[in-house]
């Protein structure tokens, strides 16, 4: 178990709620006093906790692609089935931006707003979770009956981060559809399409999704207190 500091703790609480101002008035036209107003942390405190806004914005990208990747490895750790590995890919994506929208909207929107090693920092995150998508796909494609005409990899890796990346702009984690419903439609719709869904093996795999009811901020069993 982890034990936050409370200077952990106050960086996150600060880059929590500067994530969502960055989402709702875009990382360029949001100030630091706008994230001071916001957190209640003075400008001297919020320069104590990071030297820039554009820094914010790295730790906020930093931090999710970190958790992500993270948590995909460990549940990926004891699966071969090509198949249930996209499955748990795409519910691990799913599951843990449905429970961050406002930075899945930042990484969306704010992809070219680091420059310098910042951006390359963050862009080789980025490349390695892509990367790793590509392997998945490659795997599952090579279950394929042989002489079946093959989609091509770059097309179906950048599809169906398409697919996944586009929720924050309608789904609603409090809606009807719940996640674990919205990662079946969608790996569904991913594996066998819309038209012939019904004409493909079933896709009921065993689901292995952790519970997701805490933000990217808190991992289950971390020490939380208030700030």
């Amino acid at each position: 178990m982890q034990d936050f500091t409370r200077y952990d703790q106050k960086l996150e609480f600060i880059l929590r709620h500067a994530a969502r101002i960055f989402a709702e008035k875009s990382y360029h036209s949001t100030t630091m006093r706008d994230i001071s107003r916001a957190t209640g942390v003075s400008l001297a405190g919020l320069y104590h906790y990071c030297k820039s806004k554009e820094e914010l914005l790295f730790l906020i990208q930093d931090n999710c692609f970190g958790r992500v990747i993270d948590r995909l490895e460990m549940r990926l750790s004891d699966i071969n089935d090509p198949v249930q590995k996209l499955r748990v890919f795409i519910d691990n994506h799913l599951a843990f931006f449905a429970a961050n929208m406002a930075e899945m909207k930042v990484l969306s929107h704010e992809a070219e707003s680091l420059a310098g090693d910042l951006r390359v920092r963050v862009s080789g995150k980025k490349e390695k979770y892509t990367r790793r998508a590509r392997k998945i796909l490659s795997e599952v494609r090579q279950t394929r009956p042989a002489g079946e005409k093959q989609i091509d990899l770059t097309v179906a890796t950048y599809a169906l981060f398409g697919m996944m990346n586009w929720i924050y702009n309608w789904y609603n984690p409090k809606g009807k559809l719940a996640v674990s419903e919205l990662v079946d439609n969608v790996t569904r719709l991913y594996l066998t399409g819309f038209v012939d869904a019904t004409q493909d093996r079933a896709l009921d795999l065993p689901r292995t999704t952790p519970a997701e009811n805490l933000s990217v901020w808190r991992e289950p069993g971390e020490n939380t207190t208030n700030v």
